[in-house]
């Protein structure tokens, strides 16, 4: 099973968005601080202000959600997945797009997270 991290600025709102919108559940939670939500095979650790990793590394750089990293959540209908995100209010970096491979759009988890949808050829 993979896990990835990903800073959050606020827990709880981090996991309602998976739970409600991308169907994971919750695995672990440990208070405000982090939660562990599962998908599939994915292990997605949302670590919250308050959790270690969120502490600042030695140089002084501070952990901080966003970027462009990102997991990829397949479907099989990306325009009622995007529109699903949009009616909830999720926050897009594009509009969705065709590439060789398929279809893809950007969304934001409430963190500034990305978290690409995408739909195979």
């Amino acid at each position: 099973m993979a896990s990835v991290r990903y800073i959050v600025k606020d827990v709880d709102a981090a996991v309602e968005f998976y739970t409600s919108l991308l169907d994971f559940s919750v695995a672990e939670q440990y208070g405000p601080a982090m939660a562990i939500v599962i998908r599939g095979d994915l292990r997605l650790w949302l670590a919250g202000p308050r959790a270690s990793a969120s502490r600042p590394m030695p140089d002084g750089r501070q952990p901080e959600p966003g970027g462009w990293a990102r997991i990829v959540i397949e479907t099989d209908d990306i325009e009622s997945t995007a529109a699903a995100l949009r009616d909830a209010g999720a926050a897009f970096r594009n509009d969705i797009i065709s590439g060789p491979g398929g279809r893809q759009v950007i969304v934001e988890d409430p963190s500034g997270n990305p978290i690409e949808i995408f739909q195979p050829g």
